[in-house]
Parts: structure tokens; sequence; C-alpha cells
């Protein structure tokens, strides 16, 4: 069974995620440990899991979701992947960081792009990604069939969606993205989204004002 630890980082209150199963490989999601004292907090608990990271990987490239990119990648020498349309918005991080006066250590540029559809693999584990748009460009969810989660970044949170009012986003091309790619994985599916709490995809449906069915 694969397991999903949550940190919460940065003064954006950030959800970074490690993700291991039995093998004890592990990838991280969206490292947003900011400051040292997040640092060490993330790789405290990589070390007392006995845990070896193999892969780091971004949702999307707004600036609260990179700030551990450097960190992470140099690390435990691992390559960034995120979506190739996501290279803008990581590349204008750093400016983003700048305009809100927050210190930021420039990213990594990706070693590998994750195409939409594509499985992506550590120890006993299979991700599929899942293209979802509308946040940003070109955000990626990632959804474990045989657990029954699904990573989805700032695409759907608990009783809200992700803000469109930021470069590359699109409010209906969110919404389409829910409703089409999200929706359809299952009512049951546990949704760890980039910021607040967890939900299920079938809680969203019935009471998200939103996306849910009472959506107007």
């Amino acid at each position: 069974m694969t397991k999903v630890i949550k940190f919460v980082f940065s003064p954006f209150q950030e959800n970074t995620y490690i993700l291991y199963d039995d093998t004890r490989e592990c990838i991280i999601i969206d490292p947003g440990c900011y400051t040292k004292k997040e640092q060490d907090e993330l790789s405290h608990c990589i070390e007392k899991n006995a845990l070896t990271p193999v892969k780091l990987l971004n949702t999307h490239c707004h600036l609260d979701h990179v700030f551990g990119n450097k960190f992470v990648a140099e690390k435990y020498g691992l390559g960034l992947e995120c979506h190739k349309g996501e290279l803008p918005v990581l590349q204008y991080a750093k400016v983003a960081a700048d305009m809100y006066g927050v210190k930021m250590e420039e990213s990594p540029q990706p070693s590998k792009f994750i195409a939409e559809g594509e499985i992506i693999e550590f120890g006993e584990t299979q991700l599929l990604s899942i293209f979802a748009p509308g946040h940003s460009p070109a955000s990626l969810c990632f959804f474990c069939e045989k657990d029954k989660f699904l990573i989805a970044g700032d695409t759907l949170f608990r009783l809200s969606i992700g803000r469109t009012d930021l470069p590359g986003g699109d409010y209906n091309t969110l919404i389409s993205s829910i409703k089409n790619n999200i929706f359809p994985l299952g009512d049951d599916v546990v949704v760890y989204s980039g910021h607040m709490e967890e939900t299920t995809i079938g809680f969203e449906k019935e009471h998200n004002p939103f996306v849910g069915i009472h959506a107007h």
C-alpha cells in the first residue's frame, strides 16, 4: 500500500507530499519547504522512515510549490519532472517571489517532462498523470488507482477550486478539467490538494459550490 505524508510549508501554507510504499522508495511532490527548519523537517522524515527518494515531481510550478526544488534536487541527486507547459511558470517563479517580497533559490530546470497519461513508477507504486489545466497552463494531477487517491495540486480543494487569475489561468478550462478529468475517477477517491485538508471526489461532486451538482 502506498502511504502519503503531508507537510504544510511556507507563509503560503502549501502542502508538500512524500509518497512511499513497502519498498521504502519514495517520491517528493511539490516541495514547498521555505526555511532551513522546513528543509530539515522534510529530510528528517525521510531519514526517520528509512526512505530512498527516487523522484521529484511538480504538479505545477507556482512559486509556493517550487520553493524547495533546489534543496531536494541537490540533497537527493534528483532531476525535476513536470509538464513542459509549466516551463514559463517555472521561469517566472523567481520574478513572482520578488513581487511578493519573498526570497527563493532558483529552481533547477526540468530534466524530464511528464506527458499526459504517462505512468509514473516507483517501488511497487504506479501513478497516472492526469492533465488538468486551468489554475496554471499545464497542471498535472497524479492518480493512484490501486489505493484510490489523487495528488491534485491546486486544481481542486475541499469546497473550492484553484484560483484562475494568475498568468496562464482560465476559469472555464479549470471547471472542464475537474468535471471531465477528475470527477470520473470515482467518488471514493481521496483528494490530497495543494492547500488545506484532504477531501473526496464524492464530497466535492455533492457539495462543491463551483463544480458540484448544485453549482450555478
